[in-house]
C-alpha cells in the first residue's frame, strides 16, 4: 500500500527534477485575503504573484498546501468529500504552457504512479461568451493519447476555476478523472456526473483571466498554470481503496473512532456516515485551533464551533455518552505531527480547546435535542412539513444550535426548515442588540459584549508593553476583536523573537495583575497628544476624543468601552504572531 509520505514525496520529487522550487504550506487562515475565511485551495497564497509580482523562489512553485473548504459539507460523509483536504499544487508563474502543465501531470500519473491511461478520461472548456473554446487543451490532450470518445467539453460551470475570493485571477480548467470500473448510473453517465463512477484526481487550471469587482473577465498581461490534484483522493484510487476513510490518512483516526462508539466499525450506512463526519471534523477542527482559531461566533471562530459541533451530535447519534474529542484529536495529532510540526506544537492548545467545546455543548445538547423532538412531533401531529423560523432562532438563541444543524436535523426527518423566516428573526435579533448597545455605549466597537469590552482593553496594554519592549516606533496599524481572540497589528520592522514575545505577555499580565483602574476624560485632541497620549490615526479622530488611562502604565485616544479595573481581564495568552507585510506584525490574543 502506498502511504500518504510516499504520495507527498514522489510528487515534490518530480517537479523539483523539472525546475520547479519546493514551498511550504501556507497558513490555513489566509493573512492578506479578506474575501474568504480560509485558504481554499493551493494558489490562494500565490495571488500576487499571479497577478505579476515576482515571486523570491522563481517562475515554477511546487508544494503540498493545506485547505479547507465548507461550501460542501453536507456532503462530508461519502467516499470522497472531505472540509479539510491536501492539495499536491505546481505552477507556472508566465513560465511554461498547457502542453507541459497537461504532459507531465499525465507522466506522473502513469510513469511513476502507474496508473492506467486507458482508464482516464478528461475535462475541458466548451466556451461562452466570456471566454473561446479551450481547442488548444483538447489537441494537447489529442497528441498525448486521449481519444475523442474521453476528451469531454462542459461549460463554466464544470470547467472554469476561479478566482478563490469575490475577484481575482481565474480560467479555463481541464479535468482529469479516473474510472472506479463501477456500473454507470445511466446513459448520461459522464466524468464529473458525481455518481462515483468517475474520481476526479487532478485539474490543471489556465489562469488567463481576472474577474473584476464588476463581473467582468480581463486578460492577464501574464498568463499563469496552476494545477492542483487532491491527496486524499488519489491515495484512495491509488490503493484501490473504496474511500478516503481507508487509507492511511484516516485509518488510525477511524479506528479511534470504532473504539470509542462500539469497538467494531459499524455497518449501518448511516452509522458510517457519522463516523466520517466525525473523523474528518475533528481532523479539520485540530488543524483550525492550530491556526490560532479559536470557537467562536463569527468567522472563522463559526466554522470552528460549527465543525465540533457536527462532530459532537455526530458522536451522540452513534451513542457515544462520554468526552471523546480530546481521544480523538490525540490521534489526529499523532498521524499527522511529523509532516506537521504546529500540530504538536500547539497540541496542549488544540486538545484543551476541543474539550472545553464538547463539554460546552454537550450540555445543552440533549436538552436542544429533546426540545427538537417535541416540536416535530406537533408538528408532524398538525400534518405540517416546515420547520419554522421561529423555532429555528430559538434553538440557535436558547441551546446553542447552529441554523445549518437544525436544518439538517430536519431533512433527517424528511421535512423543509423556513431559513428566510429565520434569517428575518436573527435580522430583528441583531438590530434590537444594534440598539441597546448605542444606548448603552457611545461610539466604539460594534460588538460591546463582556468578552469583547475585556479584550479591547487588553489591546491597550499590549500595545503599551510593545512599545517598553520593542521601542517608541512601534504604533497600532489595525485591529480586529471578537468575543474570543484580539488581532493586534503594529509597525515593527520584524517579527518579534519568543524571548521578546515572553516578556510582552509578562508585562501585560503583571499590569493585570496591579488591579489598575481604568478612567475616561474627554479632551481637545491637541490636549490629549500633548499630554502624552497615544493616537496613530489622527486625520480619523474628532476634534473632542475620549481618552482612557490604565493606572499610571496606559494613555490612549480611543473610543471605548473598557472595564472598570484590570483585574477584570483574567490571564492574557499570545497565541500567534505573523509577519503580514513589510514592517507590519500581527499578534493573536486570548484572555483566560
Amino acid at each position: 500500500m502506498l502511504t500518504s509520505n510516499e504520495l507527498r514525496r514522489s510528487f515534490l520529487d518530480f517537479f523539483a527534477a523539472r525546475g520547479h522550487a519546493v514551498i511550504p504550506s501556507a497558513p490555513l487562515v489566509p493573512e492578506h485575503d479578506p474575501t474568504v475565511l480560509f485558504t481554499t485551495a493551493g494558489m490562494h497564497p500565490l495571488v500576487p504573484y499571479l497577478l505579476g509580482e515576482p515571486h523570491p523562489k522563481g517562475r515554477r512553485l511546487t508544494d503540498v498546501q493545506l485547505c479547507l473548504r465548507t461550501d460542501d459539507i453536507d456532503e462530508v460523509g461519502d467516499a470522497t468529500h472531505n472540509t479539510l483536504f491536501e492539495m499536491l499544487g505546481f505552477w507556472s508563474l508566465g513560465d511554461y504552457g498547457k502542453q507541459d502543465s497537461l504532459r507531465w501531470t499525465l507522466a506522473w500519473f502513469t510513469d511513476v504512479l502507474g496508473l492506467a491511461q486507458d482508464r482516464m478520461a478528461v475535462t475541458v472548456f466548451a466556451g461562452d461568451a466570456d471566454a473561446s473554446p479551450d481547442d488548444e487543451a483538447v489537441r494537447t490532450w489529442r497528441d498525448l493519447g486521449m481519444p475523442d470518445a474521453r476528451i469531454h467539453r462542459l461549460p463554466k460551470a464544470d470547467n472554469w476555476w476561479g478566482p478563490a475570493g469575490q475577484t481575482g485571477p481565474c480560467g479555463p480548467d481541464s479535468e482529469i478523472f479516473y474510472d472506479t470500473l463501477r456500473q454507470p448510473c445511466g446513459p448520461a453517465c459522464r466524468p464529473g456526473c458525481g455518481c462515483g463512477k468517475w474520481v476526479e484526481i487532478g485539474n490543471n487550471v489556465f489562469m488567463e483571466y481576472h474577474k473584476t469587482a464588476d463581473g467582468a473577465f480581463k486578460q492577464l498581461a501574464q498568463r499563469n498554470i496552476d494545477v492542483g490534484l487532491g491527496l486524499e483522493r488519489l491515495l484512495m484510487v491509488l490503493n484501490d481503496a473504496s474511500d478516503v476513510y481507508h487509507t492511511d490518512l484516516f485509518t488510525p483516526i477511524v479506528a479511534c473512532i470504532n473504539v470509542v462508539a462500539t469497538g467494531s466499525e459499524g455497518s449501518d450506512v448511516n452509522d458510517q456516515r457519522l463516523r466520517r463526519i466525525l473523523a474528518d471534523h475533528v481532523r479539520a477542527a485540530v488543524f483550525v485551533i492550530a491556526d490560532g482559531v479559536q470557537p467562536g461566533n463569527t468567522e472563522q471562530g463559526y466554522i470552528c464551533r460549527r465543525l465540533i459541533r457536527r462532530a459532537v451530535r455526530s458522536g451522540h447519534a452513534l451513542g457515544i455518552t462520554g468526552t471523546m474529542l480530546r481521544v480523538v484529536g490525540q490521534v489526529v495529532i499523532t498521524t499527522y505531527r511529523e509532516v506537521y510540526p504546529q500540530l504538536g506544537a500547539h497540541e496542549d492548545t488544540i486538545l484543551a480547546t476541543l474539550a472545553r467545546e464538547e463539554d460546552r455543548f454537550r450540555q445543552t445538547l440533549v436538552r436542544g435535542l429533546r426540545e427538537f423532538d417535541r416540536q416535530v412531533g406537533e408538528l408532524v401531529d398538525r400534518g405540517e412539513t416546515v420547520l419554522p423560523g421561529t423555532l429555528i432562532f430559538r434553538l440557535f438563541d436558547t441551546y446553542g444550535f447552529p441554523p445549518s444543524l437544525t436544518a439538517e436535523l430536519a431533512r433527517e426527518r424528511g421535512l423543509g426548515a423556513d431559513m428566510a423566516a429565520y434569517a428575518a428573526r436573527f435580522a430583528q435579533h441583531q438590530a434590537q442588540s444594534r440598539q441597546a448597545n448605542a444606548a448603552k455605549f457611545a461610539g466604539g466597537l460594534a460588538d460591546h459584549s463582556a468578552a469583547t469590552t475585556r479584550l479591547h482593553t487588553a489591546t491597550h496594554l499590549l500595545h503599551q508593553a510593545l512599545r517598553d519592549v520593542l521601542g517608541d516606533h512601534v504604533h497600532q496599524m489595525g485591529s480586529n476583536i471578537t468575543p474570543e481572540r484580539l488581532r493586534f497589528d503594529f509597525a515593527h520592522p520584524s517579527q518579534p523573537t519568543p524571548a521578546e514575545i515572553a516578556q510582552v505577555e509578562a508585562i501585560v499580565n503583571q499590569q493585570i495583575g496591579r488591579d489598575l483602574p481604568v478612567t475616561m476624560t474627554l479632551l481637545p485632541l491637541n490636549d490629549a497628544l500633548a499630554q502624552g497620549a497615544l493616537a496613530f490615526f489622527g486625520e480619523r479622530y474628532p476634534d473632542t476624543v475620549k481618552v482612557y488611562r490604565i493606572g499610571d502604565y496606559s494613555l490612549e485616544v480611543c473610543g471605548g468601552p473598557h472595564v472598570r479595573a484590570t483585574h477584570e481581564l483574567g490571564g492574557f495568552q499570545i497565541i500567534k504572531v505573523a509577519t503580514i507585510g513589510q514592517g507590519v506584525q500581527r499578534i493573536r490574543a486570548v484572555l483566560a
